[in-house]
Parts: structure tokens; C-alpha cells; sequence
């Protein structure tokens, strides 16, 4: 059994398509528009299947932040994602390799996703200096000094048993420079080389929680397009089971730079192996890479924004489709998207309806609008538990719309009208 499969979309249309849409269709086709890229596929790990694309909710210390395992199974997650930075710091990967690795130790039963600690070292360590060995740096918690190497942070991955594990990167940051940018490259180039040396010690001599964590690479190179291809190239030659994509997701980068960032990038990845998007997104962010072909992601902003009562919501507008079809071909003319809502705001003090009455979280099935305003007025903690299950349930429940849209041939369309309508509504 191949590691990730592709699968096959099934034909919506049977018989032969009204004449207006197969038209529509056939234009599409010799403007060489028809470029989307969206794949629905299947990832297989030791601890079960991942059906792509999806979304990981992050679980930056061994907990998705505010629910439970079970509650995230049920939701429909599959893999999550978990950080080896913030897990080395406390309560320590030696700790977790004791209890039996991270899946025991916070009792997830589904695969779960490490990155390699490269970002946080660059982003959160209160004194950090890049070096051929690694990241020399002072933990944001403690002070403590420490080296992350590429075998180092592979190291600490093995040990908490992670089904995919990713190489030290070494990420410029922002202002984008090229030739630091080039320096940063061609350094994640040489770890990349050490840290897959390191995990095949581990696999084939140590004692791994996991042997069957596979190890990924990562493509970098900021928003240069030679260095982009450079980086990818690069990785695909020392034939990782998959690849990430990072140094996408910064602050205040624009939208269409990330765009063509990821387009860069995944021109030179070979088709047949997985791809994940780190730090990304939005619901629209995530809309449009999957449609540049990514299958996987990771982002804090549905828990982080709901600890702050900010909850995405579905919305429908009217926008004549330009097939004169609905997605499904019913001729209708409202197209979905999402709006999200502060409900700390004054205006739902006495807003006695659902959050969302699409959605079937248990928020949406028991609770008024009203109620939760209240509980972050008090500030109650069942606030923001209540607010990150709805959010993380709202993508989730993206993702199946994602994929059942690819699956029947309709995702074109998603793209086109899927956005954020909060001004709207």
C-alpha cells in the first residue's frame, strides 16, 4: 500500500451536461484555466488513515487547547499537530518517551504531526544565534541555554512518537533579504542531510517509540521564486515521504505573496506525495491552497481566536454563478462563505438565537448567543471552551465541505465564491 494515495473524483454528472455549462466547461478548458490542483487523498500512518485534505488542530503542549481528545475524534479530526519546542521545555520529551510517547501521555489515539521547534527557537527564544550546529538559545520560560541541531530536534521527535516528524529549518524572518534568505536555504539544505541520517540511526538502531514515524521535508526560500525552486528541488532529491511548506504564514505578508509562494514551491513537488501547509489559515487561506494543491494545515486561529470571542459563522450570499449553476447544478444563485462575529460585543446582550444555526457543535444546540457574551463578560472559563469548540468544529466541518466538493466535481466553484462575507452580513 502506497504511503499516500490520490483519490479518484466521482462523476457528477452522468448523463450529457446542459449545453450552457459544458460550454462554460470547454472555455475553461482552453483558456488553460482549469489549473486547480485540489486532490482528495489518503494518507496512511502507524496510527491510522488521514483523509486529505485536513486540518490539524494544534496541540502546542500536548493539548489542543480548552477540549478533549475524545471531543476532537468525534468532531471528525484526525491528526493533530504538536510542538516540539514548547514539549522539550516542560514537561520535557524524555518525560513523554517515558510514559510511553505523546500518544499515551495525552491519550490521542489518531496520528499525530511535530514540527521540528525551528520556528518558536526563531520567533519565542529570548536570545537565539544560527550556527552550522544549530540554534544556540535561551528558553522564553526558564532561560535555560540549549542547542537545537537537526539531530537534536529529531531526537526529541522520535522520542514523543510522532507519526510525521519534520527537519530543523532555519527561517529568515521578516523583512524578506535574498541573501539571507539564500544563506537560510542552503543551511536547511545541509540539516536536512544530518537530520535524515539521525532519524535512520534512530529507526534502525535505537528503541523508537514509533517505528513507523516518517520524516518530511521542508521547502523554503521566503518569496523568492528562484530560491523557492532551489529548495524544493533540493528536498525532492533526498526523497522525503512528504513535505511542508513554511515560511508562508508571517505577519502582515500579503495575501497574493503567499500565493505565489506556495505556487513555487509546489510546482517542483512530485505529485504523488503529501504536502503540508505550515501556520495556514483562514477559511479562505485554506479554500485557496487547497485548490493550489496542499493537503494538509496547521493554525492556532481557531482556538486563539476564540479565546478573544471571535467565532466564524456560515454565510450565504447572493452572487449569480457564472455557469447560471449552483455548485451542485440546482440553478440556485446563493453561493456559501463565512463571516465571523465578537460576541463580547454590546449588540448581542440580548441576541436569544444560535451562534450559527447551521452548525450542530454543542454551543450552537444548547446555547444563545446571549448566554456566551454573558459567560465572557464574567469571565468564566466555559467561554472560551465553549467558543473554541464551535470554531474548531466550524473547520472541521470546512474541511468534509472541501472534500466532498472535490470528490464530486464542484470545487471550482467553491473556490470562486468561497470568502469571507463579514461585511456583508
Amino acid at each position: 500500500m502506497a504511503y499516500f494515495e490520490i483519490l479518484k473524483k466521482v462523476d457528477p454528472h452522468p448523463g450529457p451536461l446542459p449545453s450552457a455549462f459544458a460550454k462554460a466547461t470547454a472555455d475553461k478548458k482552453e483558456e488553460g484555466a482549469d489549473v486547480l490542483r485540489a486532490r482528495n487523498g489518503v494518507i496512511h500512518t502507524a496510527h491510522g488513515d488521514v483523509n486529505t485534505p485536513a486540518f490539524l488542530p494544534i496541540g502546542t503542549k500536548g493539548t489542543v487547547k480548552a477540549v478533549t481528545s475524545e471531543e476532537l475524534k468525534f468532531w471528525g479530526a484526525e491528526m493533530i499537530l504538536a510542538n516540539t519546542y514548547h514539549l522539550w521545555q516542560r514537561p520535557g520529551d524524555g518525560l513523554i518517551y517515558k510514559a510511553g510517547g505523546l500518544h499515551k501521555f495525552m491519550n490521542w489515539k489518531g496520528p499525530i504531526f511535530t514540527d521540528s521547534g525551528g520556528f518558536q527557537v526563531q520567533s519565542l527564544a529570548k536570545f537565539k544565534k544560527v550556527m552550522e550546529a544549530g540554534v544556540l538559545f535561551n528558553f522564553d520560560m526558564d532561560g535555560r541555554q540549549e542547542i537545537l541541531s537537526p539531530e537534536k530536534s529529531i531526537q526529541i521527535q522520535a522520542n514523543l512518537g510522532s507519526d510525521i516528524c519534520l527537519i530543523l529549518d532555519d527561517f529568515s524572518g521578516v523583512p524578506f533579504e535574498y541573501g539571507q534568505s539564500k544563506i537560510s536555504t542552503e543551511l536547511t539544505n545541509r540539516w536536512a542531510e544530518r537530520a535524515i541520517r539521525e532519524h535512520l540511526n534512530i529507526m534502525k538502531n535505537g528503541d523508537p517509540i514509533n517505528p513507523g514515524q516518517k520524516l518530511w521535508g521542508i521547502v523554503q526560500g521566503s518569496n523568492f521564486k528562484d530560491l523557492r525552486k532551489i529548495s524544493a528541488e533540493a528536498m525532492v532529491n533526498f526523497d522525503f515521504e512528504g513535505f511542508a511548506i513554511g515560511g508562508i504564514a508571517t505577519v502582515d505578508e500579503p495575501f497574493e505573496e503567499m500565493m505565489k509562494a506556495v505556487e513555487w514551491s509546489i510546482t517542483h513537488l512530485p505529485e504523488e506525495k503529501p504536502r503540508h501547509l505550515l501556520g495556514v489559515g483562514t477559511p479562505y487561506d485554506i479554500v485557496q491552497v487547497v485548490a493550489r494543491g496542499c493537503d494538509t494545515f496547521d493554525c492556532v486561529i481557531p482556538t486563539r481566536e476564540a479565546r478573544h470571542g471571535r467565532l466564524y459563522i456560515a454565510a450565504r450570499v447572493s452572487s449569480p454563478s457564472p455557469s447560471g449553476r449552483g455548485a451542485r447544478g440546482e440553478g440556485s444563485s446563493d453561493v456559501e462563505g463565512y463571516a465571523t462575529i465578537d460576541i463580547r460585543l454590546e449588540k448581542f446582550k440580548e441576541d436569544f438565537t444560535p451562534v450559527d444555526n447551521t452548525c450542530d457543535c454543542y454551543l450552537c444546540l444548547n446555547h444563545t448567543k446571549s448566554y456566551l457574551r454573558h459567560l465572557f463578560a464574567a469571565g468564566e472559563p466555559l467561554a472560551t471552551r465553549l467558543a473554541s469548540m464551535h470554531n474548531l468544529r466550524f473547520y472541521l466541518n470546512l474541511m468534509k465541505k472541501i472534500r466532498t466538493a472535490i470528490q464530486y466535481d464542484y470545487f471550482d466553484e467553491m473556490a470562486e465564491n468561497y470568502k469571507d462575507y463579514t461585511k456583508i452580513n
